[in-house]
């Protein structure tokens, strides 16, 4: 995929911001703390990128402690000592106007990054990582991340077994492909931006004097190494395939006789199933849905009750298998909530739950 951006007004936009958050956070007051910067502006991915910085800055100052040649920081004394004064340092946050400025307009041009091409931004975040610690690396760092999240969670602890950074790069750029429909438009995350400052992402695109940013790709290798299970996600060829229609439901008669979904019936339709979107990897059903599709289920599935479908993601998540998936939504939801199991709305969520447990 390829971005062209304006850098002049992504910069340009980006300090404006800054210095009128500023304005707005220092006008009474001298320091902000970490509680602060996290309820700083409307938009929660810059506040948060805010203290992704503090952060990596704080294990910095870690690393010059323990660098130090004249004291032994593996005595078990010590490592307790340190662990509880750098935690102790963590909660008294303090930051200046002068100090807290840059990093809002990094953050800016980050998250701007982040809504626009997320495969960018997530493939120079595992560019971070060693080689043996991306999967640490974005497990710690997940927290920071509250746009386009799905674009790289499905990597977390799933993709932990050693697999080499290429690998990775490819398994973003690949996944993105599959899941990009589902995404929140840019539109909507970079709206959030307009309390403070009116975000023009026609001037932001625009080509006339424009930079081209190119997503990084993985160099070739001149021997070609064994294939890893990414790989085979990312070069698995879809067959040619109508999608279905309205009078064309995906699922045809779900049911067993006794009115529950079948788990058996289910899993042997969607495996006949290419259609784009179908072979993915979901991470948590929790933090995978997009804004629409939980407004959706929460409507047409769970009345209304968005803690309902809340409830009801993390309790798939924890069913351990798509069979058990099933169970759970037969023992409390399909005939409590009255689900039409044949109707669009249900095969869209049992899409989803498919995709988490059976790839």
């Amino acid at each position: 995929m390829t971005i062209q951006i304006n850098s002049n007004y992504l910069e340009k936009y980006a300090q404006d911001y800054a210095e009128l958050v500023c304005d707005k956070v220092f006008a009474s007051k001298q320091f902000v703390t970490g509680q602060d910067i996290i309820g700083m502006t409307n938009s929660a991915q810059v506040n948060f990128f805010v203290i992704k910085r503090l952060f990596e800055l704080w294990q910095l100052e870690l690393e010059k402690l323990k660098s130090n040649p004249y004291f032994d920081y593996r005595d078990i004394t010590v490592h307790e000592a340190l662990t509880q004064f750098m935690n102790a340092l963590s909660r008294r946050i303090k930051v200046e106007r002068t100090y807290l400025e840059p990093l809002v307009k990094s953050s800016v041009m980050n998250s701007i990054i982040l809504a626009i091409d997320p495969v960018s931004f997530y493939q120079e975040e595992i560019g971070k990582a060693e080689d043996t610690m991306i999967n640490d690396y974005l497990k710690e760092n997940r927290k920071y991340y509250k746009w386009h999240l799905p674009v790289v969670s499905f990597l977390i602890d799933k993709a932990g077994f050693g697999h080499d950074r290429q690998a990775y790069l490819k398994a973003v750029a690949a996944n993105y492909q599959v899941i990009k429909e589902s995404l929140e438009s840019s539109n909507l995350l970079l709206a959030t931006l307009g309390e403070i400052k009116a975000f023009d992402l026609d001037a932001l695109l625009l080509k006339n004097d424009s930079v081209e940013v190119e997503s990084p790709s993985p160099k070739e290798e001149s021997k070609e190494p064994e294939k890893s299970f990414f790989e085979e996600i990312q070069n698995q060829e879809e067959p040619e395939r109508e999608k279905p229609t309205q009078s064309e439901p995906m699922i045809k008669e779900p049911l067993n006789s006794d009115g529950k979904l079948n788990a058996q019936r289910i899993k042997a339709k969607f495996e006949k199933e290419s259609y784009r979107g179908m072979k993915g990897m979901i991470g948590e059903l929790s933090e995978s849905l997009a804004i629409n599709q939980r407004i959706m289920f929460s409507k047409e599935l769970f009345e209304g009750n968005a803690d309902l479908l809340k409830h009801a993601l993390k309790s798939i998540d924890e069913a351990g298998s798509f069979a058990g998936a099933i169970d759970l939504l037969n023992s409390r939801f399909v005939n409590e909530l009255n689900w039409e199991v044949d109707s669009e709305v249900v095969e869209e969520f049992l899409v989803l739950v498919y995709r988490k447990f059976d790839l």
